[in-house]
């Protein structure tokens, strides 16, 4: 029986590709951000991952992937309202998170990402500073 239940939940989980914020992608299209900011206030993030999360284990949510300027160091959070904007040079992987795991995310490494980039390969790319999502996570 637990094998049926393990098979269903299976099949009820979302692919990578089928990752969608729609909120986020309207507010993303209008550069509209305090909709942005509602919309990872009160929806899901596509956060591109080098190593995914361990399907057995809930607890693991997988690496995420940061950009790293070569030449100044900068590190840059990525976030998608869609994963199939996610430009197909980056990791493979993608996991769907919460408003409260992107501000524990941006809290627990605020003296490192310097900025957050937002469908960085469009169709409507917009960038943040750091604080500035905090700010707007808090609310």
């Amino acid at each position: 029986m637990a094998a049926n239940k393990a098979k269903k939940a299976k099949k009820k989980a979302p692919a990578p590709e089928q990752f969608r914020s729609e909120a986020l992608a309207q507010a993303l299209e209008k550069q509209d951000m305090a909709a942005v900011a509602l919309a990872l206030r009160n929806g899901n993030t596509v956060v591109p991952l080098i190593r995914p999360g361990a399907k057995d284990d809930p607890r693991d949510g997988g690496e995420v992937w940061t950009y790293r300027d070569p030449a100044t160091g900068d590190v840059a959070l990525l976030l998608f309202s869609d994963a199939t904007h996610k430009p197909a040079n980056l990791p493979p992987g993608v996991g769907i998170y919460s408003p409260v795991w992107l501000r524990t995310f941006l809290n627990a490494h605020r003296e490192v990402i310097t900025t957050v980039f937002l469908d960085i390969a469009g169709p409507h790319p917009m960038q943040a500073a750091p604080a500035e999502l905090l700010r707007a996570l808090e609310v």
